[in-house]
């Protein structure tokens, strides 16, 4: 199955080489280009991507507002936030507005070839660097963002996945934490998704943060 790709960014030679290299893996397709957060809330609507790699910081309306707009109500594509600027509130801005992914402009080609894969299949995915800089980021904070009782329909041991979900670790690792099979983890995690209703794994992430399960001082 190919998954169709829409790209975004102001730079053109940026769009230029990952069309290239998106246009030589098999199971992959670039479906159109944009270069403002005006243009992609079009062309999206336009062609119907899978998966946008998006930009942040373009001319007029920034990649931020135009992931939100992109990824509002239930038939949206995922949004992969690619850039060069890794500052904290872009990155929290950016997973708020709905994006699936954040990963910045040094990362190597294939690494982002197979963070598009991932993200495609379901999977949210953030940078290791930029994880630890958001988990930094919510240490500071003063006070949870979102209730503790919003966790109030969750198994202890579901309270547990997702702490460790929260802290940056895959399936297998939370396997391995746990002392579970890692389709047990896959099965914690999918349970999870349903009962906090959340699209992806990064918004997992996100809520681990803002009730305080992950990243307060002790």
């Amino acid at each position: 199955m190919t998954v169709r790709v829409a790209l975004v960014d102001d730079q053109p030679l940026v769009r230029t080489a990952l069309q290239m290299v998106i246009t030589e893996a098999p199971d992959l397709e670039v479906v159109g280009q944009a270069g403002t957060g005006e243009e992609a809330v079009r062309l999206v609507a336009a062609v119907r991507p899978d998966l946008v790699v998006m930009d942040i910081r373009m001319p007029g309306m920034d990649g931020i507002e135009a992931t939100r707009r992109i990824t509002e109500g239930d038939d949206g594509p995922q949004v992969i936030v690619l850039t060069t600027f890794d500052d904290d509130d872009y990155v929290y801005g950016a997973l708020r507005a709905g994006a699936s992914g954040f990963l910045v402009k040094d990362m190597a080609l294939d690494d982002i070839l197979a963070a598009i894969r991932v993200v495609a299949a379901g999977d949210g995915l953030i940078a290791p660097a930029v994880t630890r800089r958001l988990i930094k980021e919510f240490a500071l904070r003063p006070a949870a963002a979102t209730p503790a009782r919003a966790l109030d329909g969750i198994t202890g041991r579901e309270r547990e996945v997702l702490t460790l979900v929260g802290s940056g670790l895959s399936n297998t690792e939370v396997a391995t934490e746990l002392s579970i099979s890692v389709a047990t983890a896959k099965t914690y995690v999918t349970r999870l998704l349903a009962k906090l209703d959340a699209r992806d794994r990064v918004q997992l992430v996100i809520t681990a943060y803002e009730t305080g399960l992950v990243g307060r001082p002790r």
